[in-house]
């Protein structure tokens, strides 16, 4: 289970760090560096991947049910995926700008996927926790 998450993780890295830093557009308004909308798309994307990891972590705790079985680390999971998604969708309607302009929208969507799947973990984990428990 670690290895595929190390694994899930370089993934994640290599799609998401050459997408928002290095975003390219064929227009002349093309924006390179990390500019405000970027930097705000790579929080976004970052804490939809920390939503990710701690709903998976709650997941394989609730296979070995030890303690609470990971109903704690669900909740968690849930309450950082909903912020991950109102502040990406917050970020969209904010930052108008097309894609490798700098507004870093390609980041805010890649925020809203990560925050729905750590959603998706911790509502598995609740569903197993009151199966089993």
């Amino acid at each position: 289970m670690k290895m595929m998450l190390v694994s899930f993780l370089i993934l994640c890295a290599c799609l998401l760090v050459p997408t928002i830093v290095f975003a390219e557009a064929t227009n002349s308004n093309v924006v390179y560096g990390l500019t405000q909308g970027r930097l705000w798309a790579t929080l976004d994307a970052a804490l939809g991947l920390v939503s990710v990891v701690i709903g998976g972590l709650s997941l394989a705790r609730s296979v070995r049910r030890i303690g609470n079985g990971g109903r704690n680390g669900a909740i968690v999971a849930t309450v950082l995926g909903l912020i991950v998604i109102s502040y990406a969708g917050v970020h969209l309607t904010i930052f108008t700008g097309d894609f490798g302009t700098g507004a870093g929208r390609a980041g805010a969507i890649i925020g809203i996927l990560m925050g729905l799947i750590g959603m998706v973990l911790a509502g598995l984990t609740l569903a197993r926790s009151r199966r089993t428990g």
